[in-house]
């Protein structure tokens, strides 16, 4: 159960944040080898 001051607290909290958040592009830190590069690489594992 919230009390009136659990309330403010929160929406307080829910008010900073996003002040303090910064927009950030998302990058990919570990991209799929294309299907080219899985055949290139199974005919070097063979030869």
């Amino acid at each position: 159960l919230l009390t009136m001051s659990d309330k403010l607290y929160i929406t307080e909290m829910e008010k900073s944040d996003k002040l303090k958040l910064k927009k950030m592009e998302t990058q990919e830190k570990y991209s799929l080898p294309s299907k080219e590069t899985i055949e290139q690489e199974k005919q070097a594992g063979e030869s």
